[in-house]
């Protein structure tokens, strides 16, 4: 494939790119791409279903996945009209903390009026509202049913890529002048790039040995719009980290994810599945979903480990390719944080194709750069927490890393009973807001004036709320 020069201004319209994976990831960038270049085509090797059900290549989709706002608003930025969409089709936009009843490490968090919010549905809900808008594009193609072999080119230039649709007797050469990898967890970008010549890429695993179940309910009359409910373990306690999410998803529907780490797995045997949540630090889940419908067996995940691969460190970095989403970093899925870090790292693309053209030399450098950048607060958030569970493996934070989290941790305390630290530190967790917003002056006053004030006794579950979910009275 000839490349046009730079500064050709009808370049950009003259060249293709083609985007190895069809989920969140993917079908984000593709929207970016789709205002530089003249094609996109999306490779995926799952057949994408026309509506908001499971496929074989996301397995974790089952499991509870919130939308937190700074990615929402990120998402929203690439797609706008995409939230009104979500709420159209059954998600909930839910308020924080006004609509959240949460037990923190701290104590149960009070439900103050929002200060962010995040989308509650089910995965395949989230995607399907995506792609839907991204395929409507007319310069974006979806080859689905089809794998992903190698990529092209050499060392200095990726020039596309070597597929195989399902089915067919021999590959097909896809030439692109950008590829983008957002293939996701199972993403061969590192020995791809190795058997062209590049170096080793440095990787950095946390693993907290974290096991995920889930199953769906169906909601008590009256109980559809009902609160999230959070019961998170403590890190900081010697004893496996157990936590259950129970989301209101569309359909009437209750989603409830249970968790724990190495040592206080759950199971995905049905009569296990109650009995855990009973056996949290608090048994308000169990007693919510006691008398609900079960819908679902349990469906069962092992796939948490945090794994962040420094793409943008190697000492040379190939023109034409870009690496994002989990393709270049996974979190422990209880953060809630792997879909607005992809959200914000195709953000990042578009911030570098807008300044530079799709053309630029050093172009491909420049936004793996902007895309790590993304994901540099969010792994330290997830990796500081998990690292403190009995039995994680992974290297031991830095002393900086340890010292802020020492701060972190007298926050998380103070978030219960003073609203200016509750701010901050939703600003941050929800990826609204970087990580020095944590220090700033009146945050670290209040963090230190918050020393000794009591917490909230019990769960913040309204009376309303407890009989319409066919609860005794408090």
């Amino acid at each position: 494939m000839s490349h046009p020069q730079h500064g050709d201004r009808t370049a950009p319209r003259a060249r293709r790119a083609v985007v190895l994976g069809g989920g969140m990831a993917g079908m984000l960038a593709a929207a970016v791409l789709a205002d530089h270049v003249g094609e996109v085509v999306v490779v995926e090797r799952d057949r994408l279903p026309a509506r908001a059900l499971a496929r074989p290549g996301l397995p974790q989709a089952r499991h509870a996945h919130l939308l937190m706002s700074g990615g929402a608003r990120t998402v929203e930025s690439l797609l706008p009209g995409t939230l009104g969409r979500w709420v159209a089709a059954g998600a909930r936009r839910i308020a924080m903390p006004a609509d959240l009843v949460a037990l923190s490490p701290p104590g149960w968090l009070p439900r103050r009026p929002e200060m962010q919010f995040m989308v509650a549905c089910t995965r395949d809900l989230l995607d399907l509202v995506v792609r839907e808008q991204v395929l409507a594009r007319p310069r974006v193609t979806l080859r689905d049913g089809t794998e992903s072999l190698a990529l092209l080119g050499g060392p200095g230039r990726i020039t596309g890529v070597r597929i195989r649709a399902a089915g067919a007797a021999k590959d097909e050469e896809l030439p692109a002048g950008l590829v983008v990898d957002a293939s996701g967890r199972g993403s061969g970008a590192v020995h791809r790039l190795a058997g062209l010549g590049l170096p080793a890429v440095r990787e950095q695993t946390v693993d907290s040995g974290l096991v995920y179940a889930t199953r769906i309910f169906r909601a008590p009359p009256g109980a559809e719009d009902f609160p999230v409910v959070s019961v998170q373990p403590d890190s900081r306690v010697p004893r496996p980290g157990q936590a259950a999410t129970l989301m209101p998803v569309e359909g009437g529907r209750w989603l409830v994810t249970v968790s724990g780490t190495r040592g206080g797995e759950p199971t995905r045997r049905t009569e296990d599945f109650e009995p855990f949540a009973r056996g949290l630090r608090h048994p308000l889940v169990a007693d919510l979903i006691a008398r609900a419908e079960p819908l679902t067996e349990v469906h069962l995940t092992r796939s948490t480990v945090n794994r962040r691969r420094f793409y943008e460190c190697l000492p040379a970095w190939p023109e034409g390719f870009v690496v994002l989403g989990d393709a270049l970093a996974t979190f422990n899925p209880i953060y809630g944080q792997g879909m607005s870090v992809a959200a914000q790292g195709a953000a990042g693309l578009r911030e570098i194709l807008r300044r530079r053209g799709a053309d630029a030399p050093g172009l491909a450098r420049e936004a793996q750069r902007a895309v790590a950048r993304a994901t540099a607060g969010a792994w330290d958030l997830s990796t500081g927490e998990d690292i403190n569970y009995p039995g994680a493996i992974g290297a031991r934070p830095p002393l900086p890393a340890r010292l802020l989290s020492g701060y972190f941790t007298r926050m998380l305390r103070a978030s219960v009973v003073d609203p200016v630290v509750m701010r901050a530190l939703m600003a941050v967790m929800t990826l609204s807001a970087p990580m020095n917003a944590l220090i700033r002056p009146e945050v670290v006053v209040a963090v230190l004036r918050a020393t000794g004030r009591p917490v909230r006794p019990g769960p913040t579950l309204t009376a309303e709320e407890r009989t319409r979910a066919g609860m005794a009275p408090h």
